[in-house]
């Protein structure tokens, strides 16, 4: 189980749905079980990631098929509500906090406009620390493609973040009134 934490990670930036990731996790830890035998060598975290990667493709084709109910979190019980919005203390005052979550959320929505290959190579490398070649293994492209993928996924993730940054950094035009 050492690879959990990297697994759902994967599955999330994938899905973009932490409920299904847990689904896919699960599955995937089930069916890598289950074919442990077959298992021939090389990193075992990348054949796991594999098999993750598989199940999430796998999900989202048969969730794109059905149609997909919303949950509004009104409609849940008041302990699960607070569960949701349960967010461990980080030590930081208030506006430090609130600074530091922007910029995770402007990071994360940044990586979740990328392009699916690009958003699955720069998590895979930057954020689960894979190599080059057990990202080869996961994704089973030529080694040039991930290169490729990491340098135009990295450009990318720095552009939309330089935008952004210019976009909240322009003067505010105050309203007359």
């Amino acid at each position: 189980m050492p690879h959990i934490d990297g697994a759902y990670n994967l599955a999330c930036y994938l899905t973009r749905d932490p409920s299904l990731s847990e689904d896919i996790v699960q599955n995937a830890f089930e069916r890598a079980f289950r074919a442990f035998g077959e298992f021939r060598g090389g990193s075992p975290r990348a054949w796991l990631f594999a098999i993750v990667r598989n199940c999430c493709f796998t999900a989202l084709s048969a969730r794109n098929k059905q149609s997909l109910r919303l949950v509004s979190e009104a409609s849940l019980a008041q302990d699960d509500r607070d569960q949701i919005s349960n967010f461990p203390d980080d030590g930081d005052n208030p506006e430090e906090s609130l600074a530091r979550q922007q910029e995770g959320l402007t990071v994360r929505s940044a990586l979740e406009g990328l392009p699916e290959p690009f958003r699955e190579a720069i998590v895979l490398r930057e954020f689960e620390g894979l190599s080059y070649k057990e990202i080869v293994e996961v994704t089973g492209v030529a080694i040039g493609t991930v290169m490729s993928r990491l340098a135009r996924g990295r450009s990318m993730l720095a552009r939309a973040l330089l935008e952004y940054r210019e976009e909240s950094s322009s003067p505010m035009h105050e309203v007359p009134r």
